[in-house]
């Protein structure tokens, strides 16, 4: 622990050396800001390239140079100029990513407690600059925070908001023409697109036919209770641009049934249920690279379809003591969330009424044919963006879109791979791939800076950072994003994280709160 407090001491020295040491609110934009010396990972899927100067002038993307050759003195006189008035950013020896794209971000939530802030400063303490909501509190409340975040009024990512199919609907949405006029009702209100959780078929067909003729993206979470007459591959023909979890894909792959395999006691209204039947879900689909399973897959990449997995928040189906046991939850999860959690029949997720290891044995090889599937979905070329979809079954904010990006390594993506879905795939899925999403000249100024290689160890774009140990038997914490920059602003990740700590703390002082595992009792 020693180790660890020193090496962080002197990490806040230099940053503070800097002049960003104790602003967790951010610095700039500038007029003109030079970010030397880095090592680009790029979104494109290109291979690491430096020592690179990044010139960005209000904003935007004005130079990205090449300005030598590793181990070899640099000639500053070939390198781009500081302008009067501009800021320079020392970064040699440091790796710089696209700003990350969490696909699947809910803003807090009421019941589990989780106001904006601070869940918006653990985005951004792991280089999380864009985000889309799909569905949260309601439109106008996104919408109000989206102005302010592009106001850069707040600490926040970039949002485009996805409203829930019906939401505010003084009525149930039960006709075609009401399905039309709901869609361009949340249009005028400005929403990004349409969360739907599907629907009759005629409505669905309705919706996404008078969202597509609007010229709005649209996601879709297929849940059970309309799959059977409504599944993935109806929706991507009907205009969906992108697909939630995996819910819909395997009813899409079935060849000798209609309906999954349900016991004749199963209530959708039993989270164990729910989620205990999904574990043995993929094993009733189509045989990986079947004709029928691959029949499917062509036609959704023909169709220029979008996965969204979000592998994260289904990992504590697998392995329950790992999700709950994560280091960081003492020091980074609100009590409210954390209770959250909890065994409970009224708390979606928390499905731990009798979990054990044939649940999760069923679900491990649940994951091995969704990752098969999205796998090869990759490598014919179609489309796979991250998300995380935090707040629900032990995924935090921030952290949980890390281990989503470990979760595509384990699934078999290439590191540049995984950094693409992470911010050019994203981009591409939210049609902004023009402004974000890849380091060039001409878009906006969202990087990620770290101090490790995260293509050699994708642990070290976690806050916590990765365990090292160094050559003198030391044991250290190295990594933790150093620098998140969103609109030209340059944020100290580590000063976000300390403030969501104190956040935190202070929860929990005025609650006498000590984080205790589930069944243990808290006297």
């Amino acid at each position: 622990m020693k180790t660890i407090t020193i090496y962080l001491t002197c990490l806040l020295i230099s940053c503070s050396s800097l002049g960003f040491g104790q602003d967790a609110k951010g610095q700039g934009p500038y007029s003109q800001l030079i970010i030397r010396g880095v090592t680009l990972i790029n979104g494109n899927g290109a291979p690491p390239q430096g020592p690179i100067d990044i010139v960005v002038e209000n904003n935007i993307i004005t130079q990205v140079e090449v300005v030598g050759y590793p181990g070899v003195p640099l000639d500053n006189s070939k390198r781009p100029k500081l302008k009067a008035g501009g800021k320079e950013l020392n970064c040699e020896g440091m790796y710089l990513l696209p700003g990350f794209v969490d696909m699947h971000g809910h803003i807090g939530g009421i019941a589990q407690g989780a106001d904006y802030d601070y869940v918006f400063k653990l985005w951004m303490a792991h280089g999380v600059t864009t985000v889309r909501e799909p569905s949260g509190r309601g439109v106008d409340w996104t919408m109000d925070l989206k102005r302010k975040s592009a106001k850069n009024e707040i600490v926040a990512p970039r949002l485009f908001a996805y409203t829930a199919f019906g939401q505010g609907s003084s009525e149930p949405i039960s006709t075609p023409e009401m399905a039309r006029e709901w869609v361009r009702n949340n249009a005028k209100k400005g929403a990004d697109g349409v969360k739907f959780f599907g629907a009759a078929p005629e409505i669905m067909t309705a919706a996404l036919d008078e969202n597509k003729k609007l010229g709005l993206k649209s996601a879709c979470h297929h849940a059970q209770l309309n799959v059977s007459r409504w599944n993935v591959l109806h929706s991507a023909r009907a205009g969906l641009t992108s697909m939630e979890h995996w819910y819909g894909l395997p009813e899409a792959l079935f060849e000798d049934r209609t309906v999954q395999n349900y016991p004749v006691d199963y209530n959708y209204q039993n989270e164990q249920d729910r989620f205990e039947e999904a574990g043995k879900l993929w094993q009733q689909a189509a045989k990986p690279y079947s004709d029928h399973w691959n029949k499917v897959m062509n036609e959704l990449i023909s169709l220029d379809f979008t996965l969204d997995p979000t592998f994260n928040i289904y990992e504590a189906s697998r392995d329950l003591h790992k999700a709950r046991r994560a280091e960081w939850h003492e020091d980074y999860t609100l009590p409210s969330l954390w209770e959250f959690y909890q065994p409970s029949k009224v708390s979606h997720g928390s499905y731990w009424h009798d979990w054990g290891t044939e649940q999760e044995v069923a679900w491990k090889e649940n994951y091995r044919l969704w990752m098969t599937f999205v796998n090869e979905y990759k490598n014919r070329g179609g489309r796979v963006t991250t998300g995380s979809d935090s707040g629900f079954i032990f995924q935090l904010y921030g952290f949980a879109y890390i281990r989503e990006m470990e979760l595509l390594r384990e699934a078999g993506f290439h590191p540049l791979e995984i950094i693409r879905s992470a911010t050019l795939n994203g981009a591409e899925a939210l049609g902004m791939s023009n402004k974000i999403g890849s380091v060039e000249v001409g878009k906006l100024a969202d990087f990620v800076v770290v101090e490790e290689n995260p293509l050699k160890n994708l642990k070290v774009l976690y806050g916590t950072g990765a365990i090292k140990l160094t050559e003198d038997n030391k044991v250290e914490r190295v990594g933790g994003v150093l620098y998140t920059i969103k609109d030209g602003i340059i944020y100290n990740a580590k000063e976000l994280l300390k403030e969501v700590k104190e956040m935190v703390q202070l929860e929990k002082d005025k609650l006498n709160y000590t984080i205790k595992q589930p069944g243990v009792g808290k006297d």
